[in-house]
């Protein structure tokens, strides 16, 4: 969805966006457009850095009905303890400080275990940090509302706005309904600043939105025991922080090589234990991952750290346990070793990825690839859909030979305000459902085991000048070009560090000796760059075929009047000496 110069989704925040800008003139670096405005700079293209944590999850298949009271139990223990914990955290706001944390600690451990503790202790810090970044966020986003909306105040009623900005209120009554909306807006961000001053947060154990259904039973399709069941599970804590040096890098939940688990149970709970030193064995389950199970073998094998969590759906009834852990950063590989082989731009759309594969000089081959997903419905749905494109995507890729995909460093931060396109509902419900930030990190963690480097670009531009300058050119009677492929062209180009446009026009006096020759193409040191073009000996790859017949001189009629009289004479000759 890379419309970020044409006046629908603005891809980078903070930039001025001006229509009927000459590409070229943008990336060669002059500060103004054909019509005196400034042009908004262009960010150079970058490589994307990979992911440094690993995460993969099994189902606990066997589980005895004492097994499940057990987890039950322990999952429920824990979990009033990390409420309390966090209740802890949120009292101590912004002055929270090592001391705090180790008091903290030392109030868990009585009730647990030193290592239950420190798990405990470092996912309430997380919790609270995802709340803070979640609160400054909508902090942003009601001061963008806000000043969205005094401008257009600012703005005479009925004034028509333009491509880069919304012009005034239509009427009178719109406007005085969008001035009552600027008091509660400045009342809310007023809360919201006091609140981030003060260092409070507001956050549920277990989601806001299921503490919400609670009074919603019938609108959410729950009932009353299937709401506790979910809103149970949802508070429980059963997870354990690995540890390098332990016995298979974890001493509080142990995950053996045969697939034997067992868990160190809390001191309250020890009566419990079915195994030495306090622990809890499953006895009739043996867990194996299926995905990375090598990897993770070779881990706890030399006893490396691997994190472990256990959590239940009630829903379905079942038990699951996810191992994690931190893999070494891998180095990015230098902007030029991408571009050797190719590249394939990506350009990200509400349904669908178009790509399209250019060689390392920017021309296009073959035919523009879609990889089609599905965003609606749960969000495990939609996440299972984007990883089936991907994955689609990187097999094409490799077959390709390329070793880099281009895609839009895109970021909808500025552009998701409910003032920012005003009545176009649906088109602020589809840039909302973008999932750009986890696309991108999604991408870029599984294209690096697939050993595909991703190179992020600025999208500025890339769906105007690719549909002006590429859209047309590449269409032929047997293959249609959209607007999307050609954006995937020029994000392609961008990366390789091409100019989006294919020529620029040369003038119309005096060719090349009043203005100059034509130096997009051929750099000053190319040699023969002034000559003239050499002869076409071959048809395009994508022209059309000749049909019938392949004409041949003895099967053709001549068109001059030279080669009849010569055609006609070797007859003649040819008559004599056969008589």
């Amino acid at each position: 969805m890379s419309q970020s110069a044409t006046g629908g989704v603005g891809a980078v925040p903070a930039a001025a966006i001006h229509p009927g800008v000459d590409d070229a003139v943008c990336e060669i670096g002059h500060p103004t457009a054909r019509d005196g405005r400034p042009l908004r700079p262009i960010g150079a293209p970058f490589v994307a850095v990979g992911s440094s944590g690993v995460a993969i999850r099994t189902r606990l298949k066997g589980l005895t009905l004492q097994d499940e009271n057990v987890l039950g139990e322990v999952g429920a223990h824990l979990g009033s303890l990390a409420g309390r914990d966090l209740k802890a955290r949120c009292r101590a706001g912004t002055a929270h400080d090592a001391d705090v944390w180790a008091l903290r600690k030392r109030e868990l451990t009585g009730g647990s275990s030193a290592r239950w503790a420190g798990s405990i202790t470092r996912a309430t810090h997380d919790q609270w940090a995802l709340a803070r970044r979640g609160q400054l966020a909508h902090q942003r986003s009601l001061e963008a509302g806000i000043a969205a909306i005094e401008r257009r105040l600012s703005i005479p009623v009925g004034q028509k706005g333009t491509r880069r900005a919304a012009g005034g209120y239509r009427s009178r009554r719109e406007w005085f309904a969008k001035s009552r909306r600027l008091h509660a807006l400045k009342d809310r961000l007023d809360a919201v600043r006091a609140d981030w001053e003060a260092g409070r947060v507001r956050m549920v154990r277990g989601g806001k939105r299921l503490l919400n259904n609670r009074h919603h039973l019938k609108a959410a399709g729950l009932t009353e025991e299937r709401w506790r069941a979910r809103w149970e599970a949802g508070r429980w804590f059963c997870q354990a922080d690995g540890e390098s040096g332990k016995r298979y890098g974890n001493e509080t939940i142990r995950v053996t090589p045969d697939g034997e688990v067992s868990i160190r149970l809390p001191a309250p709970l020890a009566h419990l234990a079915n195994a030495p030193h306090g622990r809890y064995v499953l006895t009739a389950c043996r867990v194996a991952f299926a995905h990375r199970g090598t990897e993770w073998a070779d881990r706890i094998t030399v006893d490396r750290a691997v994190a472990y969590r256990i959590h239940h759906d009630p829903d379905r009834g079942r038990w699951y346990l996810t191992a994690s852990w931190k893999r070494p950063t891998i180095p990015t590989i230098e902007l030029e070793a991408t571009r050797a082989r190719g590249i394939i731009g990506l350009d990200t759309n509400a349904d669908h990825f178009a790509a399209y594969r250019l060689d390392s000089c920017g021309n296009p081959v073959g035919d523009p690839q879609r990889f089609g997903y599905d965003l609606s419905g749960t969000a495990t749905h939609r996440d299972a859909q984007v990883r089936h494109a991907i994955t689609a995507l990187l097999h094409w890729a490799r077959r390709c030979g390329v070793t880099a995909i281009a895609i839009e460093d895109l970021d909808f931060a500025q552009d998701k305000t409910r003032e920012k396109h005003g009545r176009r509902t649906r088109f602020r419900q589809l840039i909302s459902g973008l999932p750009t930030g986890k696309l991108r990190t999604r991408l870029v963690s599984m294209a690096a085991e697939q050993g595909l480097s991703v190179v992020a670009v600025d999208p500025a531009y890339t769906s105007r000048w690719g549909d002006q300058h590429w859209r047309k050119p590449l269409a032929t009677t047997k293959r249609e070009v959209t607007r999307h492929d050609a954006a995937a062209v020029a994000i392609g180009r961008r990366a390789l560090g091409h100019p989006i446009r294919r020529r620029t026009t040369p003038p119309r006096t005096h060719q090349s000796d009043g203005y100059g020759h034509r130096t997009v193409q051929a750099e000053l040191s190319v040699q023969g760059r002034e000559g003239t073009r050499p002869l076409v000996t071959e048809r395009a790859h994508d022209a059309r075929p000749r049909t019938g017949t392949q004409r041949t001189r003895a099967t053709s009629a001549s068109n001059t009047v030279r080669d009849t009289r010569s055609t006609g004479s070797r007859q003649q000759m040819s008559l004599l000496d056969t008589g």
